[in-house]
């Protein structure tokens, strides 16, 4: 019996969209699951525990709806919960997920075995990120059901590893379903992710700039006007280090001997621009360096239709080399 989420034969094609901080809703999650993709967003995209339920309430209505409407099955969705002492929501939000029986939990800043069980009493699975094997391996103890690999160049709070001996470490000892994230945005990318040893590719940048995700004109036109290079990586915005687009630092008065330093920087008495890290996060832009690839902004369907394409281009061309 494979230790394999069962859901991957069920995609068109092998990706999880990431829950990105203040991108990801609704909209987004609902035409990702729509066309054969995992959709996800955070729970604390929303204010409130009661929003966020609301949310979680119109995704399943939607497609069941989609369902019934199409004859076709939809794919699964899953939420982000934050499972670190400072976030108070957290066992609110777990309750919400467990009356929805929401199918997939994305875990961070900590693998609790007591909130595992919990999404596993309802037949949930839960995947963790991690960026080094040592959180790996205490994750795989914890018994979470996938760890999400999240390598250099990630959008948000991104690891420094390769992915090349990072999937190969982690697979030595982890039997159950391998993501892999950082700097994907074609159909390409996802193949060579599989063929490194994923089972799954993990896409965040890519997403931001669809039509359906909750960024403003700016936001979307600095990703496609940047490249690798005007990635930043830094913990001056939130204490833990993640991964920023130049120009939005810059913008915010953020030079590069803000960006070095090791601590959060405190906006209150450094600058004058943002008073709390939800609103720097408003202005101070996370992308990963897949956005070198990005120079568009598509419908969400449109999107997957085009990775689909490059992913069969690729493994064709790959397979080609066997026919030698």
């Amino acid at each position: 019996m494979s230790n394999k989420a069962a859901f991957i034969n069920d995609l068109d094609l092998p990706l999880i969209v990431a829950p990105m901080f203040l991108i990801s809703g609704p909209k987004l999650v609902i035409e990702c699951c729509k066309n054969g993709i995992v959709g996800t967003f955070p729970a604390l995209n929303h204010r409130s525990t009661e929003g966020f339920e609301q949310w979680v309430i119109e995704i399943k209505e939607a497609l069941a709806t989609f369902e019934k409407e199409t004859g076709k099955k939809a794919t699964p969705f899953g939420v982000n919960l934050i499972v670190h002492h400072t976030n108070p929501r957290l066992m609110a939000d777990l309750e919400v997920c467990k009356k929805h029986e929401v199918p997939l939990i994305i875990t961070s800043l900590g693998a609790v075995s007591d909130v595992i069980d919990e999404v596993h009493s309802y037949g949930g699975l839960v995947f963790h990120d991690v960026i080094k094997k040592r959180h790996a391996q205490k994750a795989a103890q914890a018994g979470v059901d996938g760890l999400i690999l999240v390598c250099a160049g990630a959008g948000g709070h991104a690891g420094t590893l390769n992915p090349m001996p990072f999937v190969a470490e982690v697979r030595s000892f982890f039997d159950k379903t391998i993501i892999l994230s950082g700097c994907m945005s074609t159909g390409r990318d996802i193949a060579s992710a599989m063929q490194m040893g994923a089972d799954l590719a993990y896409m965040g940048t890519r997403f931001i700039n669809v039509e359906e995700s909750k960024a403003d004109e700016g936001y979307r036109n600095m990703i496609i006007e940047s490249g690798a290079s005007d990635i930043v990586y830094t913990a001056a915005v939130s204490g833990v280090a993640a991964n920023f687009l130049q120009p939005s630092l810059e913008a915010m008065g953020i030079t590069k001997d803000l960006w070095d330093k090791k601590a959060k920087i405190d906006f209150g008495s450094e600058l004058d621009a943002a008073k709390a890290e939800a609103k720097a996060w408003k202005t101070l832009w996370s992308a990963g360096q897949g956005v070198a690839t990005i120079n568009d902004v598509l419908p969400t369907g449109e999107l997957v239709d085009r990775l689909r394409s490059e992913f069969r281009e690729a493994i064709e061309e790959q397979a080609k080399w066997l026919e030698r």
